[in-house]
């Protein structure tokens, strides 16, 4: 089993960036394909992104691609999220997940973190 902590999260203009960091402890991080989630008040839980286990294969939702840059560095346990010109629509809050495989379905992914809140001020 792995524990997630996402961090990172903040207030951010419309147009500027932020980077989000999830640790994971309590298992082999690098048994775990990765996944980045968002979920804006009112609506449903949404994918963002997805990495493979190796941190070679990416995937991203069409409305952040270009814009967003997942990356792992497995010595520390660590998954990144990298968002540059934020839009207020991108307010949410981002939740990291953990899983056997990539995928972009949040069934696949058994273990999540508790959550960072991204605002978007315009």
């Amino acid at each position: 089993q792995v524990q997630l902590v996402e961090s990172g999260g903040g207030l951010v203009q419309a147009g500027g960036s932020l980077s989000l960091s999830c640790a994971a402890s309590g298992s082999t991080f690098s048994r775990y394909a990765m996944g980045w989630f968002r979920q804006a008040p009112g609506k449903e839980r949404e994918f963002v992104a997805a990495i493979s286990r190796s941190g070679v294969i990416t995937d991203y939702t069409n409305f952040v691609k270009g814009r967003f840059t997942i990356s792992r560095d497995n010595a520390k346990n660590t998954v990144y999220l990298q968002m540059s010109n934020l839009q207020p629509e991108d307010a949410a809050v981002y939740y990291c997940a953990a899983g056997p495989f990539m995928a972009t379905m949040e069934a696949s992914f058994p273990y999540w973190g508790q959550g960072t809140q991204v605002t978007v001020s315009s």
